[in-house]
């Protein structure tokens, strides 16, 4: 399984809301059907929880290192996604979070996967 243990926060810098949207272009796992690499795009888009009620924000090397330990995991496309958000949704107790991952085409086929948490607002769904 991934490492949630890399995973690192800091305080939320505002109780104003803002929308915080990370992007890491060069994400790899295993096909677990076959073992060969998968190759993707994962999008973190999430609105922290205001200071005062103490929330945290993803620290951008701890999100390095976390995304990086799939690296060698046989996992789908779904469950890749769904782990993520279920992980950084746990370390941050956002307002809201949604995981989008895209996916290198494959046998003339690409992949979009979204995994939600809270009531995403509808223009940061896409």
């Amino acid at each position: 399984m991934p490492d949630t243990s890399l995973l690192e926060a800091f305080p939320t810098p505002s109780d104003a809301p803002f929308v915080i949207e990370h992007v890491a272009e060069e994400f790899t796992s295993l096909c677990p059907k076959t073992g060969h690499p998968d190759f993707g795009t994962v999008t973190v888009r999430f609105e922290p929880a205001p200071a005062r009620d103490g929330g945290v924000c993803v620290e951008l090397k701890s999100l390095k290192l976390y995304l990086q330990s799939f690296r060698d995991e046989g996992i789908f496309y779904e469950a890749v996604t769904n782990t993520i958000r279920d992980h950084l949704a746990t370390l941050m107790k956002p307002a809201w979070l949604l995981v989008r991952t895209d996916w290198k085409g494959r046998g003339g086929i690409r992949s979009t996967i979204r995994a939600t948490s809270g009531p995403v607002p509808d223009a940061w769904r896409a």
